[in-house]
């Protein structure tokens, strides 16, 4: 079964909350929302790594039919950097070391920003 978590912004308590699947297996990372039609605003992933890595944080954008609002998120929870990432682009890396990928609807780029400090709680 896959675990659902509760994304709260601590920086913007008024930003709604992104009901988010974690992924954090191979290939649960592997496929995250490849060959999706299409996402919810409230919803999303989150990729976890096992350390804080630029390499291991990067990701592609293969195989996807919509673009999506990136954000990476060091080992305390706060975004270290946000992108909006486009549609079949090759790859999209952090500029510096990132724990977690979240991949949200592009939306969610205006209530996420940058320092920002999050909570994941089960859902």
């Amino acid at each position: 079964m896959r675990r659902r978590i509760l994304i709260s912004n601590l920086s913007n308590p008024q930003a709604t909350p992104i009901q988010a699947v974690l992924c954090d297996t191979f290939f649960s990372k592997f496929r995250g929302l490849m060959f999706q039609k299409t996402i919810q605003s409230d919803q999303g992933i989150v990729l976890v790594e096992s350390r804080e890595s630029i390499l291991d944080t990067t990701i592609h954008m293969f195989f996807m039919n919509f673009d999506i609002a990136v954000f990476w998120l060091d080992s305390s929870l706060r975004i270290v950097d946000t992108r909006l990432a486009m549609a079949w682009r090759p790859a999209y890396a952090p500029r510096v070391p990132a724990r977690y990928v979240i991949e949200a609807h592009p939306d969610r780029l205006r209530d996420y920003a940058k320092d920002h400090l999050l909570r994941f709680t089960d859902a």
